[in-house]
């Protein structure tokens, strides 16, 4: 864990980041990995806006084939493998159907598009695309009679907010000052360098933070943080396009996805989602709302219903929804008339005040964020000078120095050394934390070595991992970011939970000295 940041008040850091999401998380981890100093602050939880609320794919865009984002396409194919070598743990190959009936783009034009995107990304792991019968198959079971055939083609699938959360480990691991529940609220100049006030969201407590550039990585908050930081006023470079999804109990055995057309012309997702259920979405409807307050409406919920509906057999109803998720894109204005047809791609733009550097960054997609880290090394290189090479495409994320089919075997290795865990525990781990599996639960030879069991797997000796290593602070945090087993937990059970952390966090802090939280928590836990 890196030391709290009223231990650093008087540092002045290369690189300052405001937002912990998967941009700026990616920044952080690249940057300290060539030596920069770093400090980056979310005002929130780690991936609690957009980067956990995505549809959880790594892949190539192929619906932004029609809009000729070929260059696009291109990075982001390339980058599925890269990501995929990186962290085979949360990351791992997914096939996708693409049923075909009357009505939809001719089937001339979808392969001469699926065609294109096999090639485009010089994929050397995923497999190309094929011809799929779905009369008489268990691909086309779930279906209406009229999908007789389709195409199946490969992308991959992302627990997005662990993607996040071990990119700030691997980047704290390199020295970087990572810092959760603490908000940019003042930036000023101050001889040559910014000068941030930050104030921690849960204890109020402020500091100020000296840094040689500044990157506002915050997503949906990059003009807020331009306006209210900076008094940059009108400052409207973004567009919000909410995005949300529906989960649902599981509708099919099989490990396919299926990737479908709206009357409307958009795409939508059903994807098996965490073994036990299935995943529905998305929509892209402009966000009209504040930024801070993004929920899924019951005109969304119906319409992503009724899509499934035009494709699946068993009708799915608005009471068979057991969860719901909405997301905020942060949409780079380009003055697209409709939401699904603006820019995914990132924009950056820099300036320079009094020789201290100022990035934004505007849009993206989590597929490409390990590129958009590099680019913006190139403006960081440029302002202070070479440190290190180019270094995360051979790089492995925390947890993930295994195969990219090392799964089995990693499931294999946690069994033998934890008989007393089930499979449904150890699939979970292996899936979430890799080889760090074995950091977590050391030594541990029982499950009353575990501790305080609070339902669906999870026990004491994990939540304390969570709070130590990995800046948790709330029962969302475990539950919803960390991992998603709150679509399991009872409500009796995250009362539990809460009471627990409550406990935990009053315990060390009237044990503490001058507010050293972290460093009271390492020694003590």
């Amino acid at each position: 864990m890196s030391e709290s940041i009223s231990k650093k008040t008087e540092r002045i850091y290369d690189v300052f980041i405001a937002g912990g999401g998967v941009n700026g998380t990616g920044v952080a981890r690249d940057a300290a990995g060539r030596g920069y100093t770093v400090c980056l602050c979310e005002m929130n939880d780690f991936a609690s806006g957009t980067s956990s609320n995505s549809t959880k794919l790594i892949h190539g865009g192929l619906r932004y084939l029609e809009y000729y984002k070929f260059r696009l396409v291109q990075e982001s194919l390339k980058e599925r493998e890269v990501l995929l070598k990186m962290a085979p743990h949360i990351i791992w190959p997914m096939r996708f159907i693409l049923p075909h009936s009357k009505g939809m783009r001719p089937a001339w034009l979808l392969r001469l598009g699926l065609a294109l995107y096999d090639h485009l990304g010089f994929r050397k792991i995923l497999p190309g695309t094929s011809h799929v019968k779905l009369n008489n198959s268990e691909f086309g079971l779930p279906l209406k009679s009229n999908f007789k055939f389709g195409y199946e083609y490969s992308d991959c699938w992302v627990d997005d907010s662990r993607l996040v959360i071990l990119n700030a480990i691997d980047a704290s691991s390199k020295g970087a000052n990572i810092q959760n529940y603490c908000k940019v609220i003042n930036v000023e100049k101050s001889n040559s360098l910014w000068s941030i006030t930050t104030k921690d969201s849960i204890d109020g407590r402020e500091n100020v933070i000296k840094a040689k550039c500044f990157v506002n990585a915050s997503g949906p908050w990059v003009d807020n943080v331009l306006q209210d930081s900076f008094s940059k006023k009108n400052s409207n470079h973004v567009r919000l396009v909410r995005g949300s999804h529906i989960v649902v109990k599981k509708i099919f055995n099989h490990d396919r996805s299926y990737i479908c057309q709206n009357e409307d012309g958009r795409i939508f997702f059903i994807i098996p989602y965490e073994d036990k259920f299935t995943l529905i979405g998305t929509t892209d409807i402009d966000h009209d709302q504040s930024v801070n307050e993004v929920e899924i409406s019951e005109k969304e919920k119906k319409y992503i219903c009724d899509s499934a509906n035009t494709y699946l057999n068993a009708e799915i109803k608005l009471k068979d929804i057991v969860w719901s998720y909405s997301g905020v894109r942060p949409l780079y204005d380009d003055g697209a008339s409709m939401a699904q047809e603006a820019t995914r791609d990132y924009v950056i733009k820099t300036s320079r005040e009094d020789s201290a550097l100022m990035i934004n960054i505007f849009g993206g997609k989590i597929t490409t964020y390990r590129r958009l880290s590099e680019s913006i090394l190139e403006h960081i290189e440029e302002f202070l000078g070479k440190r290190g090479n180019l270094w995360t495409e051979k790089s492995s994320l925390p947890g993930g120095d295994i195969a990219v089919d090392g799964q089995i075997d990693l499931n294999n290795k946690l069994h033998m050394k934890y008989p007393f865990l089930t499979e449904e525990t150890i699939k979970r781990l292996a899936r979430s934390y890799g080889t760090l599996s074995f950091e977590i639960f050391s030594d541990s030879n029982s499950i009353e070595s575990l501790g305080k069991n609070f339902g669906s797997g999870l026990y004491e000796k994990e939540v304390k991992y969570l709070i130590i290593k990995e800046w948790s602070r709330t029962s969302d945090d475990i539950l919803f970011r960390r991992s998603k087993l709150g679509l399991s937990f009872s409500k009796e059970e995250i009362k539990r939970l809460d009471q627990y952390l409550d406990d935990f966090f009053k315990t060390k802090k009237s044990n503490s000295n001058n507010n050293k939280l972290t460093s009271n928590i390492a020694e003590t836990a």
